[in-house]
């Protein structure tokens, strides 16, 4: 609860005590003069509520219960209610905000909780394990969600799902380039969404360079990730492409050695840091060199792409 005004931390105690009380729990009061209330409300069955009150007009209820039943669910939202209703009556029209966050499912068989890479958490409705393994570079998952189908994760990195087609477009160029012909370099894709989509476009010859060195990822994706790479996986060469499981910086500097320049030049690699401030033997580091590799083995008229 987000007040319009200083909260009276005496007088919301009180209004919300008996509902507390009521479900036969056990309280116990800390207060920090200037500073507001913490109430904790104890269960004997082990579930527990606490009451925050802070003087500048903010109310926060935080209530963790074992119950995963649909009877248990019900009882949280009665709680729930009962103390928004009484916040209503005790504050009358001066409650700005009133926010009730989604319960969060700790310990569950599957977790649907994932980070994204500038920290921000993601529920997806994930209901199956499809894939998990240990390789020696890095955790491999693979989970089914309903609503994105089979979804890549690499070390807790959430990649690519089956349903991120235009993720795939999108770094291609939207479907506005003509490959047809050409000679591409893909840095990273090791999920083959993007080698699959470019083979279907007639190019000369495409250079995936699996930079994860993980052999393992393409052994999951080829069987878990097919409406993402089609056949492409199941051999590493093919008519006009190949797969090169190794470390993308020899690689590049081998080619700018050697002369061999592409028409593009695709980035996929992992995540772009967040940080703004460039640190020594940093990831910025990292991307610098990439990209100073790649200018030099596209050609004066080619392009680059990435995330």
């Amino acid at each position: 609860f987000s007040l319009n005004l200083a909260a009276d931390c005496n007088a919301v105690l009180k209004a919300l005590q008996p509902i507390f009380q009521e479900q036969g729990m056990t309280e116990t009061v800390h207060n920090w003069e200037d500073h507001g209330y913490l109430v904790t409300y104890i269960k004997k069955n082990g579930s527990f509520a606490n009451l925050r009150i802070h003087p500048h007009g903010l109310v926060l209820v935080d209530l963790q219960s074992y119950n995963d039943d649909m009877k248990g669910r019900e009882e949280v939202d009665q709680l729930l209610n009962k103390v928004e209703e009484r916040m209503k009556e005790l504050i009358h029209g001066n409650i700005k905000r009133v926010k009730r966050l989604p319960a969060i499912l700790r310990g569950g068989v599957i977790d649907r909780y994932w980070p994204t890479a500038d920290g921000r958490l993601v529920e997806y409705d994930i209901d199956e394990v499809v894939y998990d393994e240990d390789s020696p570079f890095q955790n491999i998952k693979i989970l089914h969600s309903k609503q994105f189908g089979n979804i890549l994760i690499l070390s807790g990195d959430v990649n690519l799902a089956e349903s991120d087609l235009a993720y795939t477009q999108a770094i291609m160029g939207s479907g506005k380039e003509d490959y047809t012909g050409k000679e591409v370099l893909i840095l990273g894709g090791g999920d083959g969404g993007i080698l699959y989509e470019i083979v279907k476009l007639k190019p000369k010859m495409v250079t995936m360079v699996a930079s994860n060195i993980d052999q393992m990822v393409i052994d999951g994706c080829k069987k878990h990730m097919r409406k993402t790479c089609g056949d492409v996986l199941d051999n590493l060469k093919g008519e006009c492409y190949q797969v090169l499981i190794e470390d993308c910086i020899p690689v590049l500097k081998r080619y700018a050695k050697e002369g061999r320049m592409f028409d593009y030049v695709i980035n996929d690699l992992t995540a772009v840091p967040i940080s703004t401030s460039p640190e020594e033997d940093s990831t910025w580091e990292f991307l610098r060199l990439i990209l100073d590799l790649s200018m030099k083995v596209l050609k004066q008229d080619g392009k680059y792409f990435t995330q």
